[in-house]
């Protein structure tokens, strides 16, 4: 069921995106609907995958400060079997936060976060040198956090 988004679905998501907490009552006035309407529009959204969950951006300092590494990693090949044996792996350790597949020199690009150097390490030796098909690791440690921000807004046209 892959129906294509309309004018109401982009609008949704794009508001959704900015406020994940919006009350379904404001969302509904701002696309237009009734409210019961809206609704049946973001529970489809919903159970199409398009909106996948929901999530709330914590401040560091809230949840103690932590070192974040972003971690570049190349397989040693780049088939259907290896990238897919790869992304089903990631999926099953919650230290990696993110995970893009790319272009270029790396085949992936991860945000891992822990609670020290030497937790990193252990994340570094104990999964991510496992994980099927790595052939080089390249990691970097973020100093400091400078922005962190929900998407931008589109100008409006």
């Amino acid at each position: 069921m892959s129906a294509a988004l309309d004018n109401i679905d982009r609008s949704l998501i794009r508001l959704l995106r900015l406020n994940g907490r919006r009350p379904n009552s404001e969302l509904a006035e701002e696309v237009g609907l009734s409210p019961s309407a809206c609704l049946r529009r973001i529970r489809l959204l919903e159970e199409r995958g398009i909106i996948r969950g929901y999530t709330a951006i914590i401040a560091a300092s809230e949840e103690g400060e932590r070192i974040v590494a972003i971690v570049r990693l190349t397989l040693e090949k780049q088939t259907e079997e290896y990238l897919r044996r790869f992304e089903a792996a990631v999926r099953e350790h919650p230290e990696i936060e993110e995970c893009f597949l790319m272009t270029g020199d790396a085949d992936y690009i991860l945000r891992v976060s822990a609670a020290s150097a030497s937790a990193y390490e252990a994340i570094h030796t104990d999964i991510l040198s496992r994980l099927p098909g790595v052939a080089r690791i390249h990691s970097s440690m973020a100093m400091r956090n400078v922005l962190q921000q929900r998407p931008a807004r589109r100008a409006r046209g």
